[in-house]
């Protein structure tokens, strides 16, 4: 039996494909199958991968036709072996040392559910502030505390870096399709239901950064999108029985999180600002109240400001007043 199953879905990655295949067969860790589902690819892709598992019995090629990437990934996970999983893509590469690294705190941390590691984009030379700032941010967040903390900020993991128990997975349904991210709905969801994480802070996955990758370009990872994944999983925790909510930002972003939060049935009871020329109007119906109207018990607050460094001034401010995140307010920006 395999220590651990790679499940790695892919389509029409035939450029790509043999150096994500190399990277995995360079692994110094030897004990490892490859489940890789084809999702009906049209070029040379299950050539490629016929190839490979001829080459090597650790191989497996589950062919399908083409249903999507949330089908894929839960039939490739209803095929691993293995308890322990880890994701990579098609188009990515692994440093010769990640599952050795991750199995490795995994046996040192059983209470651990699931491990990421840090990433690096590539190549640098495309690579825009917007995607190296999310890089920065990701790589940062190392203990299960400071994940959980900005979990609602964006998604903490890149989902080809990951290595997970399955059976957790399993228990919650494996993979949904519900309009947004895959991915980041299934850490949500770990989390609610008392997942623990931990991230590596050495670089062992090599994240490929190109136009058409699904992160640019697919509908259910729009800005849109993620702000009503988020509002669905605050609504079943955070949110949970709560009717009303205050919003810290009034800004485009505020707005749009309105929207977001009224499409789950909570309703924006006040605004917060520091823009002294918006405080005392009304926006769609509530006030602009400034932020010394704060306090432990006004009820949840949303910090929807999303200025470079503001979250840390905010966390600052908010502990100063003796507001304590995750219970009077969270930062989802």
């Amino acid at each position: 039996m395999p220590a651990v199953s790679v499940l790695m879905p892919v389509r029409n990655e035939a450029r790509h494909l043999p150096a994500a295949l190399t990277s995995l067969f360079r692994q110094s860790f030897r004990n490892w199958e490859l489940v890789a589902v084809d999702d009906g690819s049209t070029d040379a892709t299950p050539v490629l991968l016929d190839l490979a598992a001829r080459s090597d019995a650790r191989v497996r090629v589950l062919a399908r036709p083409g249903e999507g990437l949330v089908p894929a990934l839960n039939a490739g996970l209803a095929a691993c072996r293995s308890p322990l999983v880890a994701r990579m893509d098609g188009d990515d590469i692994c440093h010769p040392e990640r599952l050795a690294c991750q199995l490795r705190l995994l046996g040192k941390m059983p209470g651990v559910d699931l491990v990421a590691c840090s990433i690096r984009h590539f190549p640098r030379v495309s690579l825009r502030g917007g995607m190296a700032a999310y890089e920065r941010w990701q790589n940062a967040l190392l203990h299960h505390d400071d994940i959980c903390r900005d979990l609602f900020v964006e998604s903490p993991f890149a989902h080809p870096s990951v290595l997970f128990r399955r059976e957790k997975v399993l228990d919650l349904g494996g993979y949904r399709e519900m309009g947004w991210a895959e991915d980041y709905d299934l850490w949500l969801r770990l989390a609610r239901h008392g997942a623990r994480f931990a991230r590596l802070p050495q670089t062992l996955l090599f994240w490929r950064d190109r136009p058409e990758r699904l992160t640019r370009t697919a509908a259910h990872c729009s800005l849109e999108a993620f702000r009503a994944c988020k509002a669905h999983h605050l609504r079943r925790g955070f949110l949970r029985g709560v009717g009303e909510v205050t919003l810290w930002g009034a800004g485009i972003e505020g707005k749009a999180w309105r929207r977001a939060l009224l499409a789950e049935g909570v309703k924006v009871a006040r605004w917060v600002e520091v823009d002294r020329r918006k405080i005392g109007q009304r926006i769609h119906g509530a006030p602009v109240v400034p932020i010394a109207e704060l306090g432990p018990d006004q009820g949840p607050t949303l910090i929807t400001v999303g200025a470079r460094g503001a979250r840390r001034q905010i966390r600052d401010w908010a502990r100063r007043r003796g507001l304590t995140e995750e219970e009077d307010f969270l930062c989802v920006t």
